[in-house]
């Protein structure tokens, strides 16, 4: 027998606001201003808030300047910590791009005061570092006075890579300087921290020494960079030690005409700048070394011997 009282089908008493899932006519769209303050939210070293900096700017990074701005809050944080970034502590920063690595600093209760040379990133820092303690000092690093520094600076920074060994050799001579925690190429950070006789050891390892000691705090990808750069970067951190007598000018120069072709043995190097073979080699033989020893072998006391034998220093 045929049924004439069918239930209808369910979809039939179902209004539209019942219906699974969202409406599509409008649930893909957003206001403006919910965008904005979407965006806002995110840190500022997001590569999101990144992007929209340097567009609302109309900015693009300089690769002559070396600009490569940090886009990772782990390392941002390793760096800071690592570098003593602490309340009261003064903080000199170089380079400062876009102020995120300023404010990581800043927000620890440092003094920071960043040099920047790009006037380009004005309006940027006045909108990333609002309402913080921080002095943008304008002008190239390189034309700076370090020796004006308070005591107790301490150096953190991301370095343009074009001028970092220029930059290290002028904070080992300043006084008020007693650290440096730096993003470096991860060649120069294995230059900076090897000894006599490894591989990478030159002229950069033996001033670090001289002045101090080297710490590679960890290495950073390619990646946590935008754009990012050709190479591997690393955080090195070099510790001053303001108590020794800050070395001579002559035995600097000794040590870069020593170590000039590091390969070479020190005899023929030093022979290069016209001392006489005779004199050099009885200051090898009073220092016990190799008449053929190699420049990269040779200790940093060893050298120092070598340059009171021949007259270079007192």
């Amino acid at each position: 027998m045929p049924r004439d009282s069918r239930r209808p089908a369910r979809t039939s008493d179902r209004r539209p606001s019942d219906r699974r899932g969202p409406d599509r006519r409008t649930s893909d769209r957003r206001p403006a201003d919910h965008e904005e303050r979407d965006l806002s939210a995110a840190p500022l070293y997001s590569p999101a808030r990144v992007r929209d900096l340097l567009d609302r700017h109309g900015l693009k990074p300089t690769k002559s300047l070396g600009q490569n701005f940090l886009i990772d809050g782990n390392i941002l944080r390793a760096i800071a910590e690592a570098g003593g970034a602490a309340p009261g502590v003064p903080v000199l920063e170089i380079g400062p791009g876009l102020g995120v690595l300023t404010r990581e600093i800043a927000s620890r209760g440092a003094q920071v005061t960043t040099l920047e040379k790009d006037e380009r990133l004005r309006p940027v820092l006045a909108e990333t570092l609002e309402g913080l303690d921080v002095q943008v000092v304008w002008g190239d690093a390189l034309d700076f006075d370090y020796a004006t520094l308070p005591a107790g600076t301490r150096v953190i920074a991301n370095l343009p890579y074009y001028i970092t060994g220029l930059l290290l050799s002028r904070f080992m001579r300043a006084p008020g300087i007693v650290s440096a925690t730096v993003l470096v190429q991860k060649e120069v950070g294995q230059r900076l921290a090897a000894r006599p006789g490894e591989e990478n050891y030159g002229f950069l390892s033996a001033i670090a020494a001289l002045y101090g000691s080297v710490q590679h705090v960890r290495d950073v990808p390619k990646g946590a960079f935008l754009p990012a750069p050709d190479v591997t970067s690393a955080v090195i951190r070099l510790d001053f030690d303001r108590t020794r007598p800050a070395p001579e000018q002559e035995f600097l120069s000794f040590v870069e005409t020593a170590l000039h072709h590091r390969r070479k043995t020190l005899r023929n190097n030093l022979r290069l700048t016209g001392m006489d073979g005779d004199a050099i080699d009885a200051a090898l033989e009073a220092a016990g070394l190799r008449a053929d020893v190699r420049a990269e072998d040779v200790s940093l006391g060893d050298l120092r011997d070598m340059a009171v034998k021949l007259g270079v220093i007192r």
